[in-house]
Formats: structure tokens, sequence, C-alpha cells
């Protein structure tokens, strides 16, 4: 049990210390579903 808890000390202060930087992933995720929906729409228009 100690072991796991060790485990998850080290992957939360992981995502403490590069939380910007999956912040920039998601949003730059975001914007792309975003546009490949609106691409659809805009197609599906024609």
């Amino acid at each position: 049990m100690e072991s796991v808890m060790q485990g998850y000390r080290g992957i939360s202060l992981l995502v403490i210390l590069n939380w910007d930087r999956l912040f920039a992933v998601g949003t730059v995720a975001a914007g792309l579903l975003a546009g490949a929906f609106l691409g659809q729409v805009l197609v599906g228009l024609h």
C-alpha cells in the first residue's frame, strides 16, 4: 500500500509541475475539434 501511495504522490507531483503544458495540449485539441466540426458544417452547406 505504501508503494501505491508513493506512486500516486509522484504522479500528482508531475501533474502539478506540468499543468500548464497539459492545459496547452487540451486547448490545442479543443481547437482542432472545433475546427473539424466547423469544417463539417461548412462542407455540409453546399
